[in-house]
């Protein structure tokens, strides 16, 4: 039986080689009919369905301002890119995109639930219910009244969570927290509904806390004491009590009054 020799390299090279190249075509086209039918008009984007919690937006709306900024076919659409354009916008807190075929987008939305401003009322800044801050056009805002939270930049969350925790604690003096400010110091103060001012000072949440809420079962009987007058600031930076103003209640100093009562109340705490 006669053995078959074997093919020289220079042969078995130009095989390779046309080999590579068909392949190379071949996939060149391929590529080029998928981008042709990619591209077919048939595959324009025909609608965008927008539905979910939308009480701030509508479709009309996402189709005037986003419809514009989408680049690219119903098959080529970077869904991403989609998702990251419609949560831009006010009151969007969460988007899901799918495609629906032959050429619609399915949009499902979560919006921003807002608890409280963050820095003054109208300013176009709110803090949602996780406690992020986000933007609404000022002139588009409801009429809801919402409490004022103000502190440095990244420190929405910890304002938020003490206002959640101090408004139970202030119930005695029938007033909600209405402005909740913590400044670059560190220093937290409140005010109520009322006007009462009550100064907080420094500290993390849990002594801040222990402080309101020692003030808080004392107020009844300190109203009490005053014949039901309001009460028109608190100063709960001492150590062992705090120090307050009465409406209609007359101080010789400010000084010597927070000195006194404090002390009053330490002895009290005391026994």
């Amino acid at each position: 039986m006669a053995i078959r020799s074997a093919l020289p390299f220079d042969v078995r090279l130009m095989n390779w080689v046309a080999s590579a190249l068909f392949l190379g075509v071949a996939l060149a086209a391929l590529g080029s009919v998928a981008l042709w039918v990619a591209r077919h008009p048939s595959w324009t984007l025909g609608r965008i369905v927008v539905d979910g919690e939308v009480e701030h937006q509508n479709e009309v709306a996402f189709r005037a301002t986003l419809a514009p900024r989408l680049r690219g076919s119903f098959l080529t659409l970077d869904l991403q890119q989609v998702k990251r354009l419609f949560e831009s916008v006010p009151w969007v807190r969460h988007a899901v995109i799918k495609r629906e075929f032959p050429n619609r987008l399915h949009v499902t939305l979560q919006e921003h639930e807002a608890a409280a401003w963050w820095g003054e009322a109208g300013s176009g800044k709110l803090v949602n219910l996780q406690g992020t801050v986000f933007e609404a056009d000022p002139d588009e805002l409801p009429t809801e009244v919402w409490p004022e939270l103000i502190g440095p930049e990244g420190r929405s969350e910890p304002v938020y969570a003490l206002y959640r925790q101090l408004q139970p604690v202030f119930k005695p003096l029938e007033q909600d927290i209405s402005r909740l400010e913590l400044d670059a110091s560190g220093h937290w103060r409140a005010t109520l509904t009322g006007g009462t001012v009550i100064d907080l000072g420094r500290g993390d949440a849990t002594e801040l806390l222990a402080r309101a809420r020692r003030f808080g079962a004392s107020l009844p009987e300190l109203i009490a004491r005053y014949g039901g007058r309001g009460l028109e600031s608190a100063d709960l930076r001492y150590p062992n009590g705090y120090a307050v103003r009465m409406r209609g209640v007359q101080t010789v100093t400010d000084d010597k009054a927070a000195a006194a009562l404090a002390a009053r109340v330490r002895k009290k705490q005391a026994r």
